[in-house]
Protein backbone atom coordinates (compact mmCIF):
# COMPACT_ATOMS: atom_id res chain seq x y z
CA UNK A 1 0.00 0.00 0.00
CA UNK A 2 2.68 2.56 0.87
CA UNK A 3 4.19 1.43 -2.79
CA UNK A 4 0.79 2.02 -4.35
CA UNK A 5 0.35 5.59 -2.64
CA UNK A 6 3.83 6.73 -3.53
CA UNK A 7 3.41 6.30 -7.12
CA UNK A 8 -0.31 7.72 -7.27
CA UNK A 9 1.82 10.70 -5.35
CA UNK A 10 3.92 10.91 -7.88
CA UNK A 11 1.30 10.91 -10.60
CA UNK A 12 -0.38 13.52 -8.63
CA UNK A 13 2.72 15.75 -8.51
CA UNK A 14 3.58 15.44 -12.12
CA UNK A 15 -0.02 16.25 -13.35
CA UNK A 16 0.61 19.46 -10.98
CA UNK A 17 3.63 19.98 -12.85
CA UNK A 18 2.50 19.41 -16.36
CA UNK A 19 -0.11 21.69 -15.52
CA UNK A 20 2.09 24.46 -14.12
CA UNK A 21 4.38 24.21 -17.00
CA UNK A 22 1.34 24.85 -19.55
CA UNK A 23 0.06 27.69 -17.70
CA UNK A 24 3.62 29.25 -18.01
CA UNK A 25 4.38 28.63 -21.61
CA UNK A 26 0.93 28.97 -22.89
CA UNK A 27 -0.33 31.54 -20.30
CA UNK A 28 2.44 33.99 -18.54
CA UNK A 29 5.09 34.28 -20.92
CA UNK A 30 3.04 35.73 -24.34
CA UNK A 31 1.33 38.00 -21.66
CA UNK A 32 4.69 39.12 -20.81
CA UNK A 33 7.35 38.57 -23.31
CA UNK A 34 7.68 41.04 -26.16
CA UNK A 35 7.76 39.56 -29.29
CA UNK A 36 11.44 39.07 -29.85
CA UNK A 37 12.02 37.56 -26.54
CA UNK A 38 8.84 35.36 -27.12
CA UNK A 39 10.57 34.28 -30.36
CA UNK A 40 14.12 33.95 -28.52
CA UNK A 41 11.92 31.49 -25.86
CA UNK A 42 11.09 29.29 -28.93
CA UNK A 43 14.51 28.89 -30.60
CA UNK A 44 15.09 27.82 -26.45
CA UNK A 45 12.54 25.61 -26.27
CA UNK A 46 13.96 23.41 -29.22
CA UNK A 47 17.41 23.66 -27.68
CA UNK A 48 15.61 22.11 -24.11
CA UNK A 49 14.31 19.16 -26.45
CA UNK A 50 17.24 18.47 -27.33
CA UNK A 51 18.77 18.43 -23.92
CA UNK A 52 15.61 16.23 -22.70
CA UNK A 53 17.24 13.90 -25.44
CA UNK A 54 20.33 14.16 -23.97
CA UNK A 55 19.70 13.44 -20.64
CA UNK A 56 17.95 10.41 -20.84
CA UNK A 57 21.11 9.10 -22.80
CA UNK A 58 23.30 10.34 -20.84
CA UNK A 59 21.93 10.89 -17.50
CA UNK A 60 19.94 7.79 -17.47
CA UNK A 61 22.02 5.46 -19.73
CA UNK A 62 25.57 6.91 -19.31
CA UNK A 63 26.59 7.77 -23.17
CA UNK A 64 28.19 10.72 -23.59
CA UNK A 65 26.73 11.85 -26.58
CA UNK A 66 28.67 14.66 -28.31
CA UNK A 67 26.90 14.31 -31.59
CA UNK A 68 23.46 15.54 -31.26
CA UNK A 69 24.10 17.98 -33.62
CA UNK A 70 24.55 15.49 -36.28
CA UNK A 71 20.59 14.70 -35.41
CA UNK A 72 19.60 17.93 -35.26
CA UNK A 73 20.59 18.88 -38.65
CA UNK A 74 19.16 16.08 -40.25
CA UNK A 75 16.25 17.28 -39.18
CA UNK A 76 16.50 20.76 -39.37
CA UNK A 77 17.87 20.06 -43.31
CA UNK A 78 14.77 18.34 -44.35
CA UNK A 79 12.47 20.64 -42.79
CA UNK A 80 14.46 23.76 -44.80
CA UNK A 81 14.52 22.05 -47.68
CA UNK A 82 11.01 21.81 -47.98
CA UNK A 83 10.34 24.97 -46.96
CA UNK A 84 12.57 26.47 -49.83
CA UNK A 85 10.62 24.44 -52.13
CA UNK A 86 7.03 26.17 -51.01
CA UNK A 87 9.11 29.23 -51.50
CA UNK A 88 10.24 28.54 -54.92
CA UNK A 89 6.92 26.93 -56.09
CA UNK A 90 5.03 30.20 -54.72
CA UNK A 91 6.38 31.62 -56.98
CA UNK A 92 6.39 29.91 -59.62
CA UNK A 93 10.09 29.60 -59.75
CA UNK A 94 11.92 26.14 -60.79
CA UNK A 95 14.75 26.23 -58.06
CA UNK A 96 15.25 27.99 -54.68
CA UNK A 97 16.58 31.57 -55.19
CA UNK A 98 20.13 30.47 -54.06
CA UNK A 99 20.39 27.91 -56.82
CA UNK A 100 19.48 30.59 -59.15
CA UNK A 101 22.48 32.53 -58.40
CA UNK A 102 24.83 29.45 -58.49
CA UNK A 103 23.55 28.75 -61.59
CA UNK A 104 21.72 25.64 -60.99
CA UNK A 105 18.85 25.18 -62.89
CA UNK A 106 17.16 22.13 -62.27
CA UNK A 107 15.86 20.74 -58.47
CA UNK A 108 18.49 18.06 -57.33
CA UNK A 109 17.18 14.83 -57.20
CA UNK A 110 17.74 14.37 -53.23
CA UNK A 111 15.31 17.34 -53.06
CA UNK A 112 12.78 16.21 -54.74
CA UNK A 113 10.91 13.76 -52.69
CA UNK A 114 10.94 16.79 -50.07
CA UNK A 115 8.45 19.28 -51.63
CA UNK A 116 5.53 16.61 -50.07
CA UNK A 117 4.65 17.81 -46.59
CA UNK A 118 4.53 14.74 -46.07
CA UNK A 119 7.41 12.93 -47.12
CA UNK A 120 9.24 15.54 -45.07
CA UNK A 121 8.01 14.75 -42.17
CA UNK A 122 8.41 11.42 -41.94
CA UNK A 123 11.47 12.11 -43.00
CA UNK A 124 11.94 14.32 -40.14
CA UNK A 125 10.50 11.51 -37.91
CA UNK A 126 12.90 8.71 -39.53
CA UNK A 127 15.72 9.96 -40.77
CA UNK A 128 17.39 10.87 -37.48
CA UNK A 129 15.97 8.12 -35.63
CA UNK A 130 17.43 5.41 -38.53
CA UNK A 131 20.95 7.10 -38.47
CA UNK A 132 21.41 6.89 -34.76
CA UNK A 133 19.98 3.36 -34.98
CA UNK A 134 22.23 1.86 -37.42
CA UNK A 135 25.11 3.83 -35.69
CA UNK A 136 24.15 2.38 -32.64
CA UNK A 137 24.20 -0.82 -33.13
CA UNK A 138 27.48 -0.89 -35.27
CA UNK A 139 28.60 1.20 -32.13
CA UNK A 140 26.87 -0.63 -28.97
CA UNK A 141 27.01 -4.32 -30.31
CA UNK A 142 30.86 -3.66 -30.22
CA UNK A 143 30.63 -2.48 -26.89
CA UNK A 144 32.38 0.89 -27.44
CA UNK A 145 31.59 3.02 -24.73
CA UNK A 146 33.04 5.78 -22.75
CA UNK A 147 35.61 8.55 -24.05
CA UNK A 148 35.65 6.20 -27.51
CA UNK A 149 31.89 6.78 -28.03
CA UNK A 150 32.19 10.18 -26.39
CA UNK A 151 34.84 10.75 -29.38
CA UNK A 152 33.32 8.96 -32.45
CA UNK A 153 30.09 10.94 -32.16
CA UNK A 154 32.20 14.37 -31.93
CA UNK A 155 33.52 12.97 -34.91
CA UNK A 156 30.61 12.45 -36.36
CA UNK A 157 29.39 15.65 -36.07
CA UNK A 158 32.49 17.53 -37.55
CA UNK A 159 32.37 15.14 -40.48
CA UNK A 160 28.58 16.52 -41.26
CA UNK A 161 29.39 20.02 -40.74
CA UNK A 162 32.52 19.90 -43.65
CA UNK A 163 30.17 17.80 -45.48
CA UNK A 164 27.75 20.10 -46.27
CA UNK A 165 30.01 23.33 -46.44
CA UNK A 166 31.31 21.92 -49.42
CA UNK A 167 27.80 20.69 -51.06
CA UNK A 168 26.71 24.14 -53.19
CA UNK A 169 23.09 22.87 -53.66
CA UNK A 170 22.30 22.89 -50.41
CA UNK A 171 23.65 26.55 -49.26
CA UNK A 172 27.50 25.34 -48.62
CA UNK A 173 28.53 27.59 -45.64
CA UNK A 174 26.14 30.11 -45.93
CA UNK A 175 23.15 27.19 -45.31
CA UNK A 176 19.71 27.68 -45.72
CA UNK A 177 17.98 31.06 -45.02
CA UNK A 178 15.40 33.56 -46.51
CA UNK A 179 12.43 31.35 -45.46
CA UNK A 180 8.73 32.87 -46.64
CA UNK A 181 6.38 30.57 -45.66
CA UNK A 182 6.19 27.25 -43.10
CA UNK A 183 3.04 24.65 -44.60
CA UNK A 184 1.46 27.91 -46.52
CA UNK A 185 1.83 30.25 -43.44
CA UNK A 186 3.45 33.56 -43.54
CA UNK A 187 6.31 34.05 -41.61
CA UNK A 188 6.37 37.56 -41.49
CA UNK A 189 2.81 37.53 -39.68
CA UNK A 190 3.88 38.13 -35.51
CA UNK A 191 0.36 35.80 -35.50
CA UNK A 192 1.83 32.80 -37.05
CA UNK A 193 5.25 33.56 -35.00
CA UNK A 194 3.68 33.40 -31.79
CA UNK A 195 2.01 30.11 -33.45
CA UNK A 196 5.52 28.80 -33.87
CA UNK A 197 6.09 29.56 -30.22
CA UNK A 198 2.83 27.52 -29.32
CA UNK A 199 3.67 24.54 -31.26
CA UNK A 200 7.41 24.38 -29.75
CA UNK A 201 5.96 24.75 -26.22
CA UNK A 202 3.41 22.17 -26.71
CA UNK A 203 6.15 19.49 -28.31
CA UNK A 204 8.29 19.75 -25.41
CA UNK A 205 5.60 19.15 -22.85
CA UNK A 206 4.45 16.27 -24.75
CA UNK A 207 8.40 15.22 -25.22
CA UNK A 208 8.90 15.62 -21.41
CA UNK A 209 5.49 13.00 -20.55
CA UNK A 210 7.17 10.26 -23.40
CA UNK A 211 10.30 10.74 -21.49
CA UNK A 212 8.88 10.68 -17.81
CA UNK A 213 7.07 7.64 -18.87
CA UNK A 214 10.33 5.74 -20.26
CA UNK A 215 11.98 6.60 -16.75
CA UNK A 216 9.50 5.12 -15.11
CA UNK A 217 9.07 2.12 -17.14
CA UNK A 218 10.41 -1.28 -16.75
CA UNK A 219 13.22 -0.69 -19.41
CA UNK A 220 14.04 2.64 -17.47
CA UNK A 221 14.98 1.22 -14.33
CA UNK A 222 17.32 -1.71 -16.96
CA UNK A 223 18.59 2.07 -19.07
CA UNK A 224 20.27 2.84 -15.18
CA UNK A 225 21.16 -0.47 -14.79
CA UNK A 226 23.32 -0.46 -17.59
CA UNK A 227 24.32 3.00 -16.78
CA UNK A 228 25.49 1.52 -13.54
CA UNK A 229 26.26 -2.19 -13.50
CA UNK A 230 26.55 -3.11 -17.45
CA UNK A 231 28.16 -6.38 -16.99
CA UNK A 232 25.39 -7.60 -14.27
CA UNK A 233 22.88 -6.67 -16.72
CA UNK A 234 24.66 -9.01 -19.04
CA UNK A 235 24.51 -11.85 -16.55
CA UNK A 236 21.36 -11.48 -15.53
CA UNK A 237 20.20 -12.49 -19.75
CA UNK A 238 19.81 -8.96 -21.03
CA UNK A 239 21.83 -7.47 -23.87
CA UNK A 240 23.15 -4.02 -22.31
CA UNK A 241 23.69 -3.16 -26.40
CA UNK A 242 19.93 -3.30 -27.49
CA UNK A 243 19.01 -1.15 -23.87
CA UNK A 244 21.74 1.40 -25.19
CA UNK A 245 20.47 1.80 -28.61
CA UNK A 246 17.00 2.57 -27.78
CA UNK A 247 17.65 5.48 -25.43
CA UNK A 248 19.81 6.48 -28.50
CA UNK A 249 17.66 6.40 -30.81
CA UNK A 250 15.02 8.43 -28.78
CA UNK A 251 17.56 10.93 -28.34
CA UNK A 252 18.42 11.48 -31.77
CA UNK A 253 14.45 11.48 -32.54
CA UNK A 254 14.50 14.34 -30.28
CA UNK A 255 16.74 16.43 -31.71
CA UNK A 256 15.53 15.88 -35.23
CA UNK A 257 11.99 17.36 -33.72
CA UNK A 258 13.57 20.20 -32.57
CA UNK A 259 15.87 20.88 -35.73
CA UNK A 260 12.51 21.18 -37.54
CA UNK A 261 11.14 23.26 -35.32
CA UNK A 262 14.01 25.50 -34.97
CA UNK A 263 14.15 26.34 -38.45
CA UNK A 264 11.36 28.52 -39.00
CA UNK A 265 11.32 30.01 -35.72
CA UNK A 266 15.40 31.45 -36.28
CA UNK A 267 14.78 32.15 -39.90
CA UNK A 268 17.99 29.86 -40.93
CA UNK A 269 20.48 26.71 -40.59
CA UNK A 270 24.20 26.41 -41.56
CA UNK A 271 26.81 23.81 -40.83
CA UNK A 272 28.06 25.82 -38.27
CA UNK A 273 24.92 25.29 -36.18
CA UNK A 274 24.78 21.43 -36.02
CA UNK A 275 28.83 21.06 -36.15
CA UNK A 276 31.16 20.51 -32.78
CA UNK A 277 30.15 23.73 -30.98
CA UNK A 278 26.24 23.61 -30.64
CA UNK A 279 26.54 19.67 -29.65
CA UNK A 280 28.72 20.53 -26.72
CA UNK A 281 27.16 23.60 -26.15
CA UNK A 282 23.88 21.44 -25.78
CA UNK A 283 25.84 19.03 -23.13
CA UNK A 284 27.09 22.24 -21.18
CA UNK A 285 23.06 23.48 -20.45
CA UNK A 286 22.22 19.32 -19.85
CA UNK A 287 25.25 19.01 -17.52
CA UNK A 288 24.20 22.99 -15.26
CA UNK A 289 21.11 21.69 -14.84
CA UNK A 290 21.45 18.30 -13.84
CA UNK A 291 21.32 15.34 -15.93
CA UNK A 292 19.78 12.60 -14.05
CA UNK A 293 16.42 14.97 -13.86
CA UNK A 294 13.47 15.18 -15.79
CA UNK A 295 13.29 19.11 -15.44
CA UNK A 296 17.49 19.84 -15.44
CA UNK A 297 18.17 19.47 -18.70
CA UNK A 298 15.06 22.10 -20.04
CA UNK A 299 16.14 24.19 -17.47
CA UNK A 300 19.73 24.12 -17.76
CA UNK A 301 19.22 24.52 -22.05
CA UNK A 302 16.71 27.39 -21.32
CA UNK A 303 18.75 28.82 -18.69
CA UNK A 304 22.06 28.94 -20.63
CA UNK A 305 20.40 30.40 -23.80
CA UNK A 306 18.79 32.94 -21.81
CA UNK A 307 22.19 33.79 -20.02
CA UNK A 308 24.20 33.73 -23.24
CA UNK A 309 21.75 36.21 -25.10
CA UNK A 310 21.42 38.32 -22.18
CA UNK A 311 24.80 38.48 -20.92
CA UNK A 312 26.51 38.55 -24.95
CA UNK A 313 24.47 41.55 -25.45
CA UNK A 314 26.45 43.10 -22.36
CA UNK A 315 30.22 41.31 -23.04
CA UNK A 316 29.60 40.07 -26.44
CA UNK A 317 33.77 38.37 -25.93
CA UNK A 318 33.72 37.23 -22.67
CA UNK A 319 30.42 35.21 -22.68
CA UNK A 320 32.41 31.87 -23.65
CA UNK A 321 34.67 32.59 -20.48
CA UNK A 322 31.35 32.80 -18.94
CA UNK A 323 30.23 29.72 -20.11
CA UNK A 324 33.22 27.50 -19.60
CA UNK A 325 33.38 29.01 -15.68
CA UNK A 326 29.87 27.84 -15.15
CA UNK A 327 31.01 24.47 -16.47
CA UNK A 328 33.76 23.84 -14.29
CA UNK A 329 32.15 24.96 -11.02
CA UNK A 330 29.33 22.99 -11.51
CA UNK A 331 31.02 19.71 -12.73
CA UNK A 332 33.69 20.15 -10.45
CA UNK A 333 31.00 20.85 -7.31
CA UNK A 334 27.65 19.87 -8.40
CA UNK A 335 28.11 16.90 -10.07
CA UNK A 336 24.43 16.28 -10.45
CA UNK A 337 23.57 19.56 -11.57
CA UNK A 338 21.99 22.62 -9.90
CA UNK A 339 18.23 20.48 -10.22
CA UNK A 340 19.97 17.05 -9.68
CA UNK A 341 21.26 18.87 -6.22
CA UNK A 342 17.89 20.06 -5.54
CA UNK A 343 16.41 16.71 -5.99
CA UNK A 344 18.67 14.66 -3.53
CA UNK A 345 18.17 17.44 -0.62
CA UNK A 346 14.21 16.76 -1.60
CA UNK A 347 14.59 12.89 -1.34
CA UNK A 348 16.87 13.23 2.02
CA UNK A 349 14.03 15.34 3.87
CA UNK A 350 11.37 12.76 2.73
CA UNK A 351 13.23 9.77 4.17
CA UNK A 352 14.05 11.94 7.38
CA UNK A 353 10.10 12.44 7.36
CA UNK A 354 9.08 9.09 6.89
CA UNK A 355 11.16 7.63 9.10
CA UNK A 356 9.61 7.08 12.76
CA UNK A 357 12.07 7.57 15.58
CA UNK A 358 11.44 4.65 18.25
CA UNK A 359 9.66 5.90 21.50
CA UNK A 360 12.01 6.37 24.00
CA UNK A 361 13.09 3.89 26.50
CA UNK A 362 10.67 3.71 29.90
CA UNK A 363 13.21 2.30 31.72
CA UNK A 364 15.33 5.74 32.33
CA UNK A 365 14.51 6.69 35.45
CA UNK A 366 16.80 9.50 36.52
CA UNK A 367 17.77 11.02 32.80
CA UNK A 368 20.92 13.28 33.05
CA UNK A 369 19.49 17.17 33.62
CA UNK A 370 22.05 18.29 31.19
CA UNK A 371 21.00 16.01 28.31
CA UNK A 372 18.71 17.55 25.68
CA UNK A 373 15.43 15.31 25.13
CA UNK A 374 16.51 14.02 21.77
CA UNK A 375 19.66 12.90 23.16
CA UNK A 376 17.77 9.84 25.18
CA UNK A 377 16.85 8.98 21.88
CA UNK A 378 18.97 6.70 20.07
CA UNK A 379 19.68 7.24 16.31
CA UNK A 380 17.72 4.47 14.38
CA UNK A 381 19.49 1.52 12.70
CA UNK A 382 19.71 2.55 9.09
Amino acid sequence: MTGLSSILRGGRGAAIGFALGAVLLFGIAPAVLSDFRLNLLAKLLCFAIVAVGIGLAWGRGGMLTLGQGVFFGIGAYVMAMHMKIADAEFVDADVPDFMQTAGIRELPSYWQPFASPFVAIVAIAVLPALTALLLGYGVFKRRVKGAYFAILSQALAAALAILLVGQRSIGGSNGLNGFQTFFGLNLYDPVNKKMLFFVAAATLLVVLAITRQVMHSRYGELLVAVRDQEERVRFLGYDPANIKIVAYTIAAFFAGIAGALVVPIVGFITPADIGIAPSIAFLIGVAIGGRTTLLGPVLGAIGVGWAQSALSEKFPSGWTYIQGGLFIVVVGFFPAGIAGLAAIRLRRKRKLDSDDPPPVAASVADPDPDLEPLDLVKEPVR
